[in-house]
């Protein structure tokens, strides 16, 4: 009673009010020790029992839409999911249907039915490789073992984010070396298929768009962001049957991941709202093509709590 009071307080209903937006991944079956801080079944049973206590979960499209018109109710919240993970469907969803809540699911194009996601190449690489440790003086770095979990997990930390913003072709064929090193098998079932898609959806599930490869739009020219943008948003209204009102940037951070100009691309080529990674909540005269989202990661319900009513008063 007492966490709801205060969130009430900070989240009011009507024109006052502020829109929390949670971002999350994957749910995966069972903890995973190269990323124990990775939401599992158990782990996000957990937090929607605490979000459906604590705030009025909405669709995203109509918590937009309440937003501008000052009509959300007080506490009022929105459940998301970037990328298109196959466990979305398999976990994630049988877990919300319990709650009774919905979540708005941002879909990378490119990587449904087979693909894999450059990061996930570089990490099952690593996970699944043969060889003992890993010879990195191409990128600069020194020689890193690979013999334990603790040392996958270290070179993980040194390799993603030595990658993440480079050109795409660039970052592509520094994967592909990563991965010819390993000499790992690697999976092909990570990401959704079109049927496991539809049937999300079909369960009542919000679907957006999340570009077709999942660039860093800031890195690439005008041109192909408008591509990845517009494409990914005409195959799933040729997939689903449905217009697609929603968009989310790839990493999400302004200035460092998309730029103003994107904001004015989603706008023009006709999204009715679009989400960043910029933390803090919403309030009524914010910019719909910039809605803020936030997760807390905190494990105790007292400090997931406090986190997510700290989270409200960013920019007040």
């Amino acid at each position: 009673m007492l966490i709801r009071t205060a969130l009430s307080l900070l989240s009011p209903s009507g024109p006052r009010a502020r829109l929390s937006i949670l971002i999350f991944h994957r749910v995966l079956d069972e903890p995973d020790p190269l990323f124990p801080g990775e939401v599992d079944r158990r782990r996000f049973d957990e937090i929607l029992g605490w979000v459906a206590g604590w705030f009025n979960v909405l669709p995203l499209d109509e918590a937009v839409k309440r937003l501008k018109q000052g009509d959300l109710p007080a506490r009022a919240a929105a459940i998301t999911f970037d990328d298109g993970y196959a466990d979305n469907w398999l976990n994630a969803v049988p877990i919300l249907q319990k709650h009774g809540l919905h979540a708005t699911f941002f879909i990378a194009t490119g990587f449904l039915d087979g693909g894999r996601m450059w990061n996930d190449t570089l990490i099952e690489s690593v996970r699944n490789t043969r060889a003992s440790q890993i010879d990195l003086s191409w990128l600069g770095k020194p020689t890193l073992a690979l013999d334990s979990i603790a040392a996958k997990r270290t070179a993980l930390d040194v390799l993603i984010p030595a990658i993440k913003h480079m050109p795409a072709v660039e970052r592509d064929v520094a994967v592909a070396r990563m991965a010819e090193s390993c000499a790992a098998v690697l999976p092909d079932d990570l990401m959704l298929t079109t049927e496991q898609l539809r049937a999300l959806r079909a369960a009542g599930m919000g679907v957006g768009a999340h570009t077709v490869s999942h660039p860093i739009l800031a890195r690439i020219d005008a041109a192909s962001a408008h591509r990845e943008i517009a494409e990914s948003r005409e195959r799933l209204e040729e997939l689903l049957g449905e217009r697609c009102g929603l968009f989310a940037y790839p990493n999400g951070k302004l200035g460092q991941d998309y730029l103003p100009a994107h904001v004015e691309m989603v706008r023009s080529i006709g999204f009715d709202a679009a989400v960043s990674t910029n933390w803090g909540a919403s309030n009524t005269a914010a910019d719909e093509f910039q809605l803020r989202r936030f997760t807390p990661w905190d494990q105790s319900r007292s400090r997931f709590a406090f986190r997510l009513a700290r989270n409200l008063t960013a920019g007040l």
